[in-house]
């Protein structure tokens, strides 16, 4: 399959969920789920897989009507980006969860590591079947990185946070082969926390990366941001954890730039990756023109080629209205065709 091109459109992961599926306002009230959140599903539980399928179906045509190359299964499955690996992996407990600061510099009930932490059964593997049997597109599936789920959990056993996260990455190793096995053609490792966490990333964020995805038979992408926007609404001026990112065995790269307004000369710091370049701001519901997005797109092309470009949303789309979240991938893929003409 192929997923190489010139400015590729893909998406990060999450797309809204139907307002029958969830309940929204619920969602957006809180911080993101870094244990189970049952509460937030409208289906009862006998009915949920069924409708979750639906709307994964749903959110899978919405990317192919818009116009996007490399597509997820929108998420759909989860109540956050990582709380559906972390709260199945043993030596979690999450039914006496602890506490951990969030981005946002409050407490949110977390996971307890208070055993060994082991993979004991596949978690995402059915959601990336079942993506693979209903497009004919390229497929990505996202999974949360080691550094972050460190960060999002109490430790209990471990006694410090690299070796929590070192025994995360080998769980995340561990799914990320069986999701390669199972047909995915990229994976994605969400690692926001490389950016709200910087020093502590500096000590053993790569070194952890590496031991999840070094040596595995297809590609790896790496995304890092500041937030969801409808949650962090501050944006410092530039990513204070990304250069290192040149140097880990992930070879894309995908980070946000249109919210916060970054400069795109930022982009000289991964010469040797494939960025997944953030183009789509996401802390409004307003609609960007094709051009606008475009004159961002022309800009990066400043500084990194065409080829090792992928193009996306700043991050992902779940707290977004769905029409409008629509609407702005169609937008995104029409700059896209703009852009690519000019270069032909």
């Amino acid at each position: 399959m192929v997923i190489d091109g010139v400015l590729v459109t893909t998406v990060v992961g999450s797309y809204p969920q139907p307002d029958w599926l969830v309940n929204r306002e619920m969602l957006g009230s809180r911080l993101p789920p870094r244990v189970r959140a049952k509460e937030i599903w409208r289906i009862p539980e006998e009915f949920l897989a069924e409708a979750q399928d639906d709307a994964t179906i749903i959110a899978i045509r919405d990317m192919e009507r818009a116009g996007v190359e490399i597509i997820t299964d929108g998420e759909i499955r989860r109540e956050s980006y990582s709380n559906r690996f972390a709260t199945a992996l043993d030596g979690m407990d999450v039914e006496n969860p602890g506490t951990a600061i969030d981005r946002t510099g409050h407490p949110n009930p977390v996971p307890r590591a208070v055993g060994p932490i082991q993979r004991a059964r596949p978690v995402e593997v059915g959601d990336l079947e079942f993506l693979r049997r209903n497009t004919g597109h390229p497929v990505k599936i996202t999974i949360p990185g080691p550094f972050t789920m460190a960060q999002q959990a109490q430790d209990d056993f471990y006694g410090d946070r690299r070796s929590l996260a070192l025994a995360l990455a080998d769980a995340v190793r561990a799914e990320v082969a069986d999701l390669f096995a199972a047909g995915a053609d990229i994976v994605q490792l969400d690692e926001p926390y490389l950016q709200a966490r910087p020093d502590a990333a500096r000590e053993y964020a790569v070194e952890a990366i590496n031991r999840a995805v070094d040596g595995l038979p297809g590609p790896v992408a790496l995304h890092t941001c500041f937030g969801y926007a409808a949650i962090v609404h501050e944006r410092p001026p530039g990513y204070s954890f990304l250069a290192e990112l040149n140097d880990c065995a992930a070879g894309l790269i995908a980070i946000e730039t249109a919210q916060p307004g970054l400069d795109l000369s930022i982009l000289k710091q991964l010469p040797g990756k494939t960025v997944i370049l953030g183009v789509v701001d996401l802390s409004t519901p307003d609609v960007e023109s094709p051009e606008s997005i475009a004159a961002r797109i022309r800009e990066a092309l400043r500084y990194h080629p065409p080829h090792q470009l992928q193009i996306a949303p700043d991050c992902g789309m779940k707290y977004l209205p769905r029409p409008r979240a629509f609407a702005k991938l169609q937008a995104m893929t029409e700059a896209v065709t703009l852009v690519r003409r000019e270069l032909a």
